[in-house]
Formats: C-alpha cells, structure tokens, sequence
C-alpha cells in the first residue's frame, strides 16, 4: 500500500467512542444550553484526546481522566452514584486544556473557534 500510514495509540479511538456515545445519549435527554454545553464539551474531548495521542502517558492520562469524568456523569439513582453536572465535567476538560497549552480547547472558548489567520497551537502538550 502506497502513502503515508499514520499510527494512532490504542486507547485514542476507544476514548473517542465513549464521548460519542455518552453525547448521543445525552442527545436524548438534554436541550438548550445544556445540551450545547454537551456538545462543546464533547468536541474539546475529541480534540484533547487526538492531539495528545502521541504525547507522553501523563499527557494520555489527563486526558483519559477529562473523557472519564465526562462520560461517568450520571442522573441520580439512589445514594450509591455521585451526580456530576456538566458545569463540573467543565471544569475538568478546562483544565486538562489548559496544562497542555491548549487553550484554543477550553469549552467556553469552543464557540470562538480561531480563525485560519490566527495562530493555533496544535502540538503544545508535546513541547514540555
């Protein structure tokens, strides 16, 4: 096969799964600003978790961390489950964005996407 082959770690598309299918279910239940929370959450997710797929595994581990804390949220049934509002898996992904130099990927910052001109630190988490 001619062309580029590009390698991806083993756990990058399993953590990319697991946003998309907790925000498909998240779809289903949630509307309005919730919901575009969700969504920018999500979408920081994904890139947080590809741009640090060939970063160290403290790197990966942080990131791990963010899609697990989004994912485990949960309504409450009963006392065993902790409930985890999206305004906290917030504060998490932020802050996973933000140790690695990305702040293009702060949730609150998603809707503001950079334009082509500006420059956009891709690779920060990789320059340590």
């Amino acid at each position: 096969m001619a062309g580029e082959q590009h390698t991806i770690e083993p756990g990058t598309d399993v953590l990319i799964r697991k946003v998309d299918s907790h925000l498909a279910a998240l779809r289903a239940g949630l509307h309005g600003p919730e919901l575009e929370l969700a969504e920018r959450l999500a979408h920081c997710l994904r890139e947080l978790v590809l741009c640090t797929a060939q970063a160290s595994a403290a790197d990966r581990g942080q990131v791990r961390v963010a899609v697990h804390y989004f994912v485990l949220r949960r309504e409450s049934r009963g006392r065993l489950l902790s409930v985890r509002s999206l305004a906290v898996a917030e504060r998490v992904v932020d802050r996973v964005a933000r140790q690695l130099g990305r702040v293009d990927l702060l949730a609150e910052l998603c809707h503001d996407r950079p334009t082509p001109d500006s420059p956009h630190p891709r690779n920060n988490a990789l320059h340590r």
